[in-house]
């Protein structure tokens, strides 16, 4: 098996070297600040944009240019994409994709409207979202809620080819964008609270033919690892290092979903993303360290074998998704420049880590309010060297089935949900948009049936007790040294990915509907406008006739807002987020809409 895949490596590599990649133009455009061809801004997901028109001194004279209605309700997540003259726009469930001509004031080219069976919308975990399109070889990238993947013709919005990735009669929906890398497109899965065995998977760009597809758990050759050489923090993973964490066949029922982002280095070839919770959410159901959920890859882009991995979270007890984006950034620490990759998961730790060979080299709380763990053991010497340090207080693994753990921080949507953070060269922060929320957590048993939820806990969640009042906050992070550096307080958690921009304005949304752009330095307040919902989309910016815009989706929903998204009453329902966000009701309503800003 390591001899043919060695092989074939060298064979892609010859036979291949001399192509012009997908990648080299997605690479050209992303650095082309005009225009905005991946949900992440670039393949380091950095979501920086070099524009500068609009700066710390004139932002706020920032005016609403114009406005498009979606005409879908429920939560509006992502961003549109700019390719040239044309805005692509999609929705949410059922994932309508509209082409804006820029030259005619936003008149609709071409409409793309996928029919779906609506009954994929109760399979979906937290609200019908989907974290938008990706543009790669004039195509437009769109998986839709019933896991079809779909290339889009970029002029005519005529379907080139499309494959299904999943069966949502197990579980298995999308939420998640896609990332074009070199002449493949890589897609995740999502179902984790179904018993869904989750995967990553690269489709040729061309024709849609898989070309490979990695597990998340299970035998070596299905995760596509080799135990002699890829490594976690250092060591070889061994023979079976997935198999011999779970109980049984539970491996197959195991979870570790891939709906969060990707991100590529073209340098080291490398793709990088987080797995998921491990099903059930009732760890007395799973013994083990349960790998390779809560679990960060950094994986061969052509080949798909994973050269190292890292578990945040071993045995999961919490549902602490390990989902979230892994920008890629060159970092000075403790005196040595390193090719770095920074990621601050569910479980409220920031990490940095050494994205060449996954060295772990910085884990902080990046809220004070974490409880469940003390620290991350960063003593290379010790047994539980690159773990967390679990409270027993917090341990609902230990407290047992039917009992209810009281107090968790954070709560299970984490100390940041997917929602990405964005960088800036200029300061060398990161900006995060992060929830401050707790939790009560009782887990109870379940029985597997395919296509039903498999979840097996009861939770409740709300502010953090002690602190401001408000659920979120959004915070400036020294990734080097795994420091907050200022912390703005807000009424709700913050689930909009913010942007960084070179005039020296960070912009993000609010769940009340609010954009606002403050000073990347200092944090201070410089702008705000309150669109006509909730936003919980991804601010991007881009150029048209040499005019810098930024655009923003609104629309209330995702887990924060599935009470209002779904009109759904009983406290502990959405997993235990209706009642903690409750007061949303007050201050926002459904809506989907786009809104473009520009200067005077």
């Amino acid at each position: 098996m390591k001899i043919l895949i060695a092989w074939l490596g060298v064979v892609c590599s010859l036979f291949f070297g001399a192509q012009a990649y997908a990648n080299d133009e997605v690479q050209k455009l992303t650095q082309d600040p005009n225009q905005w061809v991946l949900q992440t801004g670039d393949y380091a997901n950095t979501r920086y944009s070099k524009l500068d028109q609009i700066t710390a001194e004139n932002v706020k004279k920032l005016q609403v240019s114009w406005t498009f209605s979606t005409g879908v309700l429920r939560g509006h997540e992502g961003a549109p994409l700019v390719v040239g003259d044309i805005m692509y726009v999609h929705t949410p469930f059922p994932n309508t994709v509209y082409a804006l001509d820029l030259n005619n004031e936003g008149k609709i080219l071409w409409r793309y409207d996928p029919k779906q069976d609506p009954n994929v919308i109760p399979v979906m975990c937290c609200d019908t979202v989907n974290r938008g399109l990706a543009y790669a070889d004039g195509k437009v990238f769109l998986h839709q809620a019933d896991t079809t993947v779909v290339a889009l013709d970029a002029k005519s919005g005529k379907v080139v080819w499309s494959v299904v990735n999943g069966d949502p009669k197990k579980g298995e929906t999308n939420t998640a964008t896609v990332m074009p890398v070199k002449d493949k497109v890589l897609v995740g899965i999502s179902g984790g609270e179904f018993g869904v065995r989750c995967h990553v998977t690269a489709y040729d760009l061309k024709t849609g033919k898989q070309a490979w597809r990695a597990y998340s758990m299970g035998p070596d050759e299905e995760m596509l690892v080799d135990p002699e050489k890829t490594t976690e923090l250092g060591k070889p993973i061994g023979k079976d290092s997935s198999i011999k964490t779970w109980q049984g066949d539970q491996w197959k029922t195991g979870g570790g979903c891939t709906w969060g982002w990707y991100s590529y280095d073209p340098k080291l070839n490398l793709v990088y993303y987080g797995t998921g919770n491990p099903s059930t959410w009732n760890p007395k159901q799973r013994p083990g360290d349960n790998k390779w959920s809560m679990t960060i890859f950094a994986r061969d882009a052509d080949t798909g074998v994973a050269k190292w991995v890292y578990q945040m979270t071993p045995h999961d007890e919490w549902d602490y998704d390990g989902v979230n984006e892994v920008p890629l950034v060159d970092l000075k620490i403790d005196g040595k420049e390193r090719k770095a990759l920074v990621h601050m998961d569910r479980n409220g730790f920031g990490y940095t880590l050494d994205r060449e060979t996954g060295e772990l080299l910085v884990a902080e709380k990046y809220d004070p309010v974490v409880n469940w763990a003390t620290k991350v053991d960063m003593d290379k010497n010790s047994k539980t060297y690159g773990r967390p340090l679990v409270v027993a207080k917090y341990s609902t693994e230990q407290n047992g089935e039917d009992v209810n753990t009281k107090g968790v921080c954070p709560a299970a949507l984490g100390s940041k949900d997917q929602q990405p953070m964005a960088y800036s060269p200029k300061t060398g922060l990161f900006y995060v948009p992060t929830n401050h929320v707790c939790m009560d957590y009782e887990p109870f048993k379940v029985s597997y049936t395919p296509g039903q939820p498999y979840v097996g806990a009861t939770l409740s969640m709300y502010p953090a007790p002690n602190s401001h009042g408000g659920m979120g906050n959004f915070i400036a992070w020294d990734a080097a040294k795994g420091k907050i550096v200022w912390s703005l307080p807000e009424q709700f958690s913050v689930w909009s990915g913010p942007l960084a921009t070179a005039g020296g304005v960070v912009f993000y949304g609010t769940l009340e509907g609010y954009l606002k752009a403050i000073d990347a330095k200092t944090g201070k307040e410089l702008y705000k406008f309150k669109t006509p919902s909730g936003i919980i989309g991804n601010v991007m910016t881009y150029t048209h006739k040499g005019k810098q815009y930024i655009a923003v989706l609104s629309g209330v929903g995702g887990w924060a807002g599935i009470g209002l998204a779904a009109g759904l009453t009983d406290p502990n329902a959405g997993l235990g987020a209706v009642g903690g966000y409750a007061a949303l009701n007050n201050y926002t309503a459904l809506g989907g809409q786009l809104t473009v800003f520009a200067l005077p």
